[in-house]
C-alpha cells in the first residue's frame, strides 16, 4: 500500500530550496515521491519548472508523477503547425502546451501517466529511469514483454510504443520526464497527431511516428492508479526510501512561491506559438465561386508566430487590386491565427465597397486564408 500526505508537512520536515522566498529550509537529503492532484497541464508543467528552478537536487532525487485532461504537448523546439491537427484540438477544446524540454509530440488524456525524475545533472540517467519503470511492470505482470530501446522508448511487444521520453539538463539540475500509455483514447490521439497543413517548411525539430498501444489491450485489469503505485514502489526501493507519496496541490503558493505567475506564462500565445521556430508557407488552394474553380497561391513567412511576408496571387480582376494590397497589408505583423485574422478580416470588410459579389468573393477567400492557420 503507497501512503499520501500534504506535500507542506513533507517540504517542512526535508526539502532542500535553493531560494530563501521558497519557505523552507533544510540540510536533510534522500529521495521524494510526489503527485499532483490537478490533472491540468499547464499546471502540472509548471511544477516541473519550479521543482527545477527552486528545488536544490545535489544531494536529492525527486519522482514526480502527474496526470491530464485531453492535451498535446509539443517539444521546447516544435512547430504546432506541423505536429498537429489545430482545428480539431479546437472542435474538441483539447489544449495545447509547450514544454521546457525538448523531443516530440505527444498526447495526454487521463488514461496516460507522466513521470518526471529530478536529480541533479551529475547524476542524470535516463536509461535508468526508463529500466526501472520496465522493472515496475514486470513486477506488477511479470507476462508482460517490455523493454527499453536505444532511443529511450519503452516498446510493449518488441513493437508497440508504450512510453516517450525527454529531458531538460539545467546547470545543475535536471529532470527527465515520460509518458507511459495505460488506457488512453486512440483514436482522438492518431487524429490530433496529424496535421493537415500543406507547404510548411521549417527546421523545427519534427516528431518521430511510431505504431501505439495501450498497457490495458495487453492487460484489461490493469488501471492508471496500479501502475503508478507500482512505479512509486519500485522507486522508493530503488532509492531505499519509504513506500510513500506526497500529495501536492498546484495552485498553491504558500507550498510553490510563485507556481501560478509560473502556470498562466506557459499559457500565453507567445510561449505556445510564440516561441515556434520560424516557418514558411508555400501553398494553393482552390475557391469554387458560381461555375468557376479559381486557383490561389499564397506564400508566408512567419517568424515567432506572427506573418512576417505575405504574398497572395489571385486571379486577375477577382478582387480590386487596392483591397488585395490592403489585406495584404494588414496581415503583415499579425498573429498566424485564425481568431486575430477572422477579427481583422471582419473590420476590413467594414471598409469593403457595399457591392454584394464584391463582398461575397472577398468571405470566400478570408474563410480559405484561415484555414490555413
Amino acid at each position: 500500500m503507497v501512503l499520501r500526505s500534504s506535500l507542506k508537512n513533507c517540504l517542512q520536515l526535508s526539502c532542500i530550496l535553493r531560494t530563501p522566498k521558497a519557505g523552507f529550509r533544510s540540510t536533510t537529503s534522500g529521495s521524494l515521491i510526489i503527485q499532483s492532484t490537478s490533472n491540468d497541464v499547464y499546471q502540472n508543467l509548471a511544477v516541473e519548472d519550479w521543482i527545477h528552478d527552486h528545488m536544490n537536487l545535489e544531494n536529492r532525487q525527486v519522482l514526480f508523477l502527474w496526470r491530464n485532461t485531453p492535451a498535446v504537448v509539443i517539444g521546447r523546439h516544435q512547430n504546432p503547425w506541423q505536429e498537429c491537427n489545430l482545428r480539431l484540438l479546437r472542435q474538441k477544446n483539447i489544449k495545447l502546451a509547450r514544454r521546457r524540454s525538448g523531443g516530440g509530440t505527444v498526447y495526454h488524456d487521463l488514461g496516460n501517466i507522466n513521470l518526471t525524475f529530478f536529480t541533479s545533472r551529475k547524476k542524470y540517467e535516463r536509461m535508468e529511469n526508463l529500466k526501472l519503470v520496465v522493472r515496475a511492470l514486470k513486477a506488477l505482470r511479470p507476462q508482460l514483454d517490455v523493454h527499453v530501446t536505444d532511443r529511450y522508448d519503452i516498446l510493449l511487444d518488441r513493437h508497440y510504443k508504450i512510453s516517450g521520453t525527454a529531458a531538460k539538463l539545467g546547470r545543475t539540475s535536471a529532470y527527465h520526464h515520460c509518458t507511459l500509455l495505460c488506457n488512453a483514447d486512440k483514436v482522438v490521439l492518431s487524429s490530433v497527431l496529424k496535421s493537415p497543413y500543406k507547404g510548411l517548411k521549417s527546421n523545427a525539430t519534427p516528431s518521430v511516428p511510431a505504431s501505439v498501444k495501450n498497457l490495458f489491450e495487453e492487460d484489461p485489469s490493469l488501471t492508471s492508479e496500479m501502475l503508478l503505485d507500482a512505479i512509486a514502489e519500485e522507486y522508493a526501493t530503488q532509492h531505499q526510501t519509504d513506500h510513500h507519496i506526497t500529495l501536492i496541490n498546484p495552485a498553491d503558493e504558500t507550498v510553490l512561491p510563485g507556481i501560478n505567475n509560473k502556470t498562466k506564462e506557459l499559457q500565453t500565445w507567445e510561449w505556445v506559438y510564440g516561441k515556434t521556430p520560424k516557418f514558411s508557407v508555400s501553398t494553393c488552394f482552390n475557391m469554387v465561386y458560381k461555375d468557376s474553380v479559381l486557383d490561389v497561391k499564397v506564400d508566408m513567412d512567419v517568424k515567432h508566430g506572427r506573418i512576417e511576408v505575405c504574398n497572395i496571387d489571385l486571379p486577375e480582376q477577382w478582387l480590386p487590386p487596392a483591397l488585395s494590397s490592403e489585406l495584404v497589408k494588414s496581415l503583415t505583423g499579425s498573429k498566424f491565427c485564425p481568431n486575430e485574422i477572422t477579427t481583422l478580416v471582419t473590420t476590413l470588410l467594414r471598409v469593403c465597397p457595399q457591392d454584394e459579389e464584391l463582398q461575397s468573393r472577398w468571405n470566400l477567400l478570408c474563410e480559405n486564408m484561415i484555414m490555413l492557420m
